[in-house]
């Protein structure tokens, strides 16, 4: 029996109608998108919030079109403190993830330890479908693989609750 989960993110996102929530839980990763913006960060560009236009991109654009249908969209990230270098740079630009519409929480690694965590960093939708994204131990991706699985969703949506209940706003996070 085919499927019924969308095959690509933008459907994911497009299909959904109440919540998109997102749990980061590596301190690096090494996906091809981003590698010449942190590489352009650590010769020390930083975006102006100012000049929306020389950092707003079409993930931007998704989020604030999934927002303004009425989709709530979070992301926690769960990192060590003290934080990797590529952790500096996710908290510098994530000011363009709170322009687009999303809300951002930092949790410290220490403050998750009794937290049962999925094995995997994931998105899940309307609490229905989850999106794991498989990295390779560099942290480049692996691909992605989706369930609808009540077992793997239920994990999910529980971590997830549990993550953002203790995580720390991103305007109150200050990274050590």
């Amino acid at each position: 029996m085919p499927s019924k989960v969308p095959t690509t993110f933008h459907e994911l996102m497009s299909r959904c109608r109440h919540t998109a929530v997102h749990l980061e839980m590596r301190d690096s990763y090494a996906v091809d998108y981003e590698k010449g913006p942190f590489a352009e960060w650590r010769q020390g560009v930083r975006h102006d919030p100012s000049d929306r236009s020389s950092w707003w991109r079409p993930w931007l654009d998704l989020v604030e079109e999934t927002v303004s249908r009425g989709v709530t969209v979070h992301r926690a990230r769960i990192v060590s403190e003290p934080v990797s270098e590529y952790t500096r740079f996710l908290y510098d630009g994530t000011f363009t993830n709170i322009a687009a519409g999303e809300q951002v929480r930092w949790l410290p690694r220490r403050r998750a330890s009794d937290i049962a965590l999925p094995g995997n960093d994931f998105w899940l939708f309307d609490d229905r479908i989850v999106r794991w994204n498989h990295f390779t131990g560099d942290g480049a991706s692996a691909g992605p693989e989706d369930t609808e699985d009540e077992a793997a969703v239920k994990l999910c949506a529980t971590a997830f609750q549990a993550v953002w209940a203790r995580a720390i706003p991103h305007d109150q996070y200050r990274i050590l």
